[in-house]
């Protein structure tokens, strides 16, 4: 449930309605927005509405109906700005993250980022563990990958994001990656997710390959459980029965989730449609329906990748698509 404290209601009070829930076995979550302070009552077996609602700073107790609660917009309906360094994900600035799929060489990952800076793009991705279908594709360069990165990543003055596969990585991570990708494939583990909600390092969470948009919100809900509420998600395309293009890159998702969930969105047509002719019309449609950024692969030698080169941009192409999005931004009332 939510209670919502009346305006103006002192610290003191809050924590004596977060002392009793606490005391029946809840856990409490606040959320403090311009006018009210809400607190979230997860977890826990029963309590009677009544004991809360005639307390005197309650203004009104809302029961949630849905199975995601800190991620809803009943619990903050303002939207969540994530601020990574000097940029914030989920304002009006969009947020444009790209690399390549996987890094492959410290010379590569220096070309490609030299290309991005010019555009003006803070963010690098580049996967260094490479969860892969086959077991005897490129699998990564582990933590020389990671170095690597943040090597290229410092001299640029960009943000790394890179992928946790699991528990065991997070350690070696956090020495080395400034945003934690959780893949498609690992949307569901939720021992995974659980030991993200205690780092204090955003998590960009890709929806699944046959996940629906309330079991993304839960995967999001056990990351936030643990008190860790910087979560990015993203679209990244489902699999369906169409062939045409990789996966079926959902754009309905956008406006769905924005109206569901205060947490930003982006969206990935890279995966989404596994062709790079597809990336640049997709990635304009996302920001007409309303995403808060995308994340693109770019990669210098498409032909020579080792990883997903049939959906890597050249560098040439990204910088026609970045001047295009910030020609469309602006119509939105967004900017680059």
């Amino acid at each position: 449930m939510l209670i919502v404290m009346k305006p103006g209601t002192p610290e003191e009070e809050i924590q004596k309605i977060v002392s009793f829930i606490k005391s029946k076995g809840f856990d409490a979550h606040i959320s403090v927005g311009e006018i009210n302070t809400v607190i979230g009552a997860v977890g826990g077996k029963t309590i009677d509405r009544r004991d809360i609602e005639l307390m005197d700073s309650v203004q009104e107790v809302i029961k949630i109906t849905s199975s995601y609660k800190l991620s809803s917009r009943a619990f903050q309906k303002e939207d969540t700005v994530i601020k990574i360094k000097e940029e914030l994900v989920g304002a009006n600035k969009l947020t444009i993250i790209a690399g390549p799929c996987a890094v492959e060489s410290f010379d590569q990952l220096e070309s490609v980022a030299k290309n991005l800076s010019e555009c003006g793009v803070k963010f690098l991705r580049g996967g260094a563990f490479k969860p892969r279908t086959s077991p005897y594709s490129f699998q990564g360069l582990g933590e020389e990958g990671l170095k690597y990165l943040r090597q290229v990543a410092d001299k640029y003055n960009m943000s790394v994001v890179s992928e946790v596969m699991d528990i065991s990585q997070i350690p070696m991570l956090l020495k080395y990656v400034d945003v934690f990708q959780v893949g498609a494939r690992n949307m569901q583990n939720f021992i995974l997710l659980r030991e993200l909600g205690y780092i204090n390092r955003p998590v960009l969470l890709k929806r699944g390959l046959s996940a629906t948009v309330e079991e993304l919100l839960m995967s999001a809900e056990y990351i936030m459980s643990g008190g860790n509420r910087d979560i990015i998600l993203c679209e990244r395309g489902i699999r369906t029965f169409e062939t045409a293009t990789r996966n079926t890159l959902d754009i309905s998702a956008i406006p769905v989730i924005k109206k569901l969930s205060h947490l930003p969105i982006i969206v990935d047509p890279s995966h989404g449609t596994g062709l790079r002719d597809k990336v640049a019309p997709m990635s304009r449609a996302a920001v007409a329906a309303g995403a808060d950024g995308i994340t693109v692969e770019v990669h210098s030698c498409p032909e020579e990748a080792l990883c997903d080169g049939a959906q890597s941009l050249y560098p040439g192409q990204f910088e026609k698509l970045y001047d295009e999005l910030r020609r469309i931004a602006p119509v939105l009332g967004r900017s680059l």
